[in-house]
Order: structure tokens, then C-alpha cells, then sequence
């Protein structure tokens, strides 16, 4: 079995609306002398693809609904921010006083609907919201560095979250492209003899929680990390055709979900 080895893509502008960021991203391999290969994995936060994609909602624009305000009240939130959160879910699903968990739109269970302050800019009046599809966005950057680099590495757009019953964010896999983002282990046989029979490995969420340690949450300005050697360590996995490259496949279905 081959290592796992992850790079750090550094030296990106902090991202604009309207940039282009495979390009950027190309410019800053191209900068430290790293090249894509084929088999990589770029792990790429969701904060650059957002703030490309022109996903900063200034506060002083957003008018509260009353059923923002009445969340706001409960959570002691800005009533503001609850709108947006309100916006971007499909549902509520818990909120004690300055904490909103909420289904959002795409299937995700997080907190405040996955809207951030944080890098952001703004002084905490501008929040960023999620990429609108993220597996599109994450289609379209590996299609534009395929065309920039001649390598059309697997992209995941990472998030960090919080977990039900353990303390502390990981990163998680909000968007795919070029991945199946769980690996089935069924009928394969442990080191026993035993048939597995149930095993699915969330691989897509692995790599961006193994990249978010790397990439860091404040001021490290790490926004992208390659992750080389993942399909040589791992010859099970396939490199997906595109209809099984999306991130609902990490969602658990509300039906089928013991803790909602």
C-alpha cells in the first residue's frame, strides 16, 4: 500500500466575485513548483468557490421575515442572518439559545444553514453563503483545470461541520466531481474470513477532513490541498462517471435517520 501524502496549494489572492478560480489555483501550482497529476484529488474550501460565485450577502440588505424574527428570538441570533438561514434550509431542525441547526436546501444537517461569517470580510456585517450546486461548481473547476493543466484531477469542495454527540468541526465533502464519494465494502471479506455486509466508507468526506487539517480555520490562507496517492492506496475505489460524482450520496435519507 502506497502513503497518502497532501500538499498545501498556497500563495492564492483572497477571491473576488466573478474570479476565475481554476485559474488562480493553476497560477499558485504553477507558483511552488507542484504539478497535477493524474489520481489526484483536489480538496478545494467552499469559502473560495462562494466568494467566486458572488455568494456574500451584506446584512444591511437583508429585511427579517417575521418567522426570522421569531427564531432570532429564540436563538438570541441577528434576525437578519436567521432570514438567510431560514432561506437556505429546508427546515429547522434544532435551536437552543446561539445555535440554529438546520436542513439545508441540498440535505446537509449543520449549523445556521452553513452560513458563515468567518472570512467573509466585512467586520461580521457580510456573511457567505454556500455555493449554490456545489457538485456543479466542483464539475466545472475540474473541467477548467483539465483545460488549464492538461490533468483533470477528482475535486471535492470542502466544508467544516459539526457532529451529533462529539465535540469539534471536521471537514466534510459539500461537493464532488471525478469521485464516487462512498465506497461500498460489501461482500468483501475482513482479515477473518467475514463477509462484510453493511460497510460503506464515507472516502469523499475522509479526504476533505485529512485536507481541513492542512487548509486550517483562521488566518492560514490554505484554501486548496492535493491530496496524491488516494486511488493507488485504495484499489477498490473507481474513478466515478459523473452521474455517481455528487455529494447527496453522503446525505442519509430523513426517513431513514434514528437522531431527527
Amino acid at each position: 500500500m502506497t502513503g497518502l501524502h497532501l500538499y498545501p496549494v498556497v500563495g492564492l489572492p483572497v477571491v473576488e466575485p466573478g474570479d476565475d478560480v481554476a485559474e488562480l489555483l493553476a497560477s499558485a501550482l504553477r507558483g511552488q513548483g507542484l504539478q497535477l497529476r493524474q489520481g489526484d484529488v483536489l480538496v478545494v474550501a467552499h469559502k473560495v468557490v462562494s466568494r467566486a460565485e458572488g455568494r456574500l450577502v451584506a446584512l444591511e440588505d437583508v429585511e427579517p421575515s417575521p418567522a426570522a424574527r421569531s427564531l432570532a428570538a429564540e436563538s438570541g441570533k441577528d434576525p437578519r442572518l436567521c432570514e438567510l438561514i431560514l432561506r437556505e434550509s429546508q427546515a429547522i431542525v434544532r435551536v437552543r439559545p446561539g445555535l440554529v441547526i438546520a436542513r439545508h436546501r441540498l440535505g446537509f444537517v449543520c449549523a445556521n444553514a452553513g452560513i458563515d461569517r468567518s472570512n467573509a470580510g466585512g467586520e461580521g456585517e457580510t456573511v457567505l453563503l454556500l455555493p449554490e450546486d456545489p457538485d456543479g461548481s466542483a464539475r466545472r473547476l475540474r473541467y477548467d483545470l483539465y483545460r488549464k493543466t492538461g490533468v483533470a484531477p477528482a475535486v471535492i469542495i470542502a466544508d467544516s461541520h459539526g457532529r451529533p454527540f462529539r465535540e469539534g468541526a471536521v471537514g466534510v465533502c459539500i461537493g464532488v466531481a471525478g469521485m464516487g464519494p462512498v465506497l461500498s465494502e460489501v461482500g468483501r471479506q475482513d482479515l477473518f474470513g467475514y463477509t462484510l455486509r453493511s460497510t460503506l466508507e464515507a472516502v469523499a468526506d475522509e479526504l476533505a477532513s485529512a485536507a481541513t487539517l492542512v487548509m486550517g480555520q483562521a488566518d492560514e490562507g490554505i484554501p486548496a490541498v492535493v491530496a496524491r496517492g488516494f486511488f493507488e492506496a485504495r484499489r477498490a475505489i473507481q474513478i466515478a462517471g459523473e452521474g455517481e460524482a455528487t455529494a447527496a450520496r453522503l446525505v442519509r435519507p430523513a426517513e431513514r435517520d434514528l437522531f431527527l
